[in-house]
């Protein structure tokens, strides 16, 4: 991805020298902003979907792309066994400084030290995956990374309405894809920008049908009010 943005951002609201928000650009929309603050909330201004994978949270839990750590505190503030994973250093970082007790730097494809029983893949956290292409191999590397009757919690957007819709029904999709939901974007916070990376949305059908191919039972937990959803994997009885 480049600079670590979330990370300056995250650490500039963190030291009280946050002015601006983030700015992204993708291949779909206009640009638009994510608001710092907001990766610092607590429980209460959470979505449904986010509360819920918390309240099903149980075991050793490993919170990947944890972000600021607001689930993660959460969950230790409930005396669950969580920890923190970020590829970002900042997040880490911030993490740290607001409490979290165990962290780990690192991307998820690189890390197989400990298994657990929870994962969490919170805010579209799937979309680190990128491509459709890809996501066969994110999922065969969760499951090396569940305890026996671990579960990997997810929530995703099936992002089909950004589409116009034409007469017969159908939806214009651009070209150079091979699935609607891949979708590049480029982050920009004060004068840093991110190269131009891939981000994935899926919609549920087309996940079930990948986790039931890579060996998991896939269930739709709660649906969000705008295309989302929470998914539920475990790994499938032989």
């Amino acid at each position: 991805m480049g600079s670590d943005i979330f990370g300056a951002a995250m650490l500039d609201y963190l030291n009280n020298t946050y002015k601006e928000d983030i700015v992204t650009r993708s291949s779909i929309s206009e640009d638009d902003t994510i608001p710092v603050p907001y990766l610092f909330r607590d429980y209460a201004k959470m979505p449904i979907i986010e509360q819920k994978a918390l309240v099903l949270s149980k075991g050793k839990v490993l919170d990947i792309g944890c972000g600021a750590g607001s689930h993660s505190l959460y969950l230790q503030e409930k005396n669950i066994d969580v920890t923190a994973l970020d590829s970002s250093k900042g997040a880490i970082e911030t993490c740290k400084k607001r409490g979290v007790k165990q962290t780990i730097h690192a991307k998820i494809l690189d890390y197989n030290t400990t298994t657990y029983d929870t994962l969490l893949l919170l805010m579209n956290g799937i979309g680190i995956v990128g491509t459709l292409q890809k996501l066969g191999d994110y999922l065969q590397h969760l499951k090396s990374l569940l305890n026996t009757n671990g579960q990997l919690l997810l929530d995703s957007s099936d992002i089909i309405y950004m589409f116009e819709e034409d007469e017969d029904g159908g939806y214009w999709i651009p070209p150079g894809k091979d699935y609607y939901g891949e979708v590049d974007y480029q982050m920009q916070y004060k004068n840093e920008k991110t190269n131009t990376f891939p981000w994935l949305y899926l919609d549920y059908n087309t996940l079930q049908r990948a986790a039931i191919i890579n060996g998991f039972n896939c269930e739709l937990i709660v649906e969000g009010e705008h295309y989302d959803y929470l998914a539920k994997l475990t790994v499938a009885k032989q």
